[in-house]
């Protein structure tokens, strides 16, 4: 499962934004589910940020934020991420070289996927 929190930071804001999300980053790290993440900028517009997380379910990933820690160090900044969606499923993947992988979907419908049953 992905998770994708985009955020427009103010130039002056800079600091302040990624010594949060910094924190937010290192809460998040800490919880269980977790496989990875990073605070990544717009190269052509270095107002825009997003904060990537990967982890091993919507379970592990709502456990998380449910969690004292990150409702203390990581909440206000997520609260100021786009009002959008933010939680992903992965339905196909590929290693580096490697042969794609589709997955099955939590969400979606019996036949609504086409190639479900692939996997490489």
């Amino acid at each position: 499962m992905l998770a994708f929190n985009r955020f427009v930071v103010a130039p002056e804001r800079t600091a302040e934004f990624t010594e949060q999300a910094h924190t937010a980053l290192a809460a998040l790290a800490a919880r269980p589910g977790y496989r990875g993440g990073e605070l990544v900028r717009a190269l052509d517009d270095p107002a825009r940020w997003c904060l990537v997380t990967r982890w091993d379910s919507v379970g592990a990933y709502r456990r998380a934020l449910g969690s004292y820690e990150v409702k203390a160090t990581a909440t206000r900044l997520l609260a100021s991420s786009a009002d959008e969606p933010s939680a992903y499923e992965v339905l196909a993947s590929s290693p580096p070289g490697g042969e794609l992988a589709v997955h099955a979907s939590d969400v979606a419908h019996p036949g609504e996927l086409a190639g479900q049953d692939r996997h490489g």
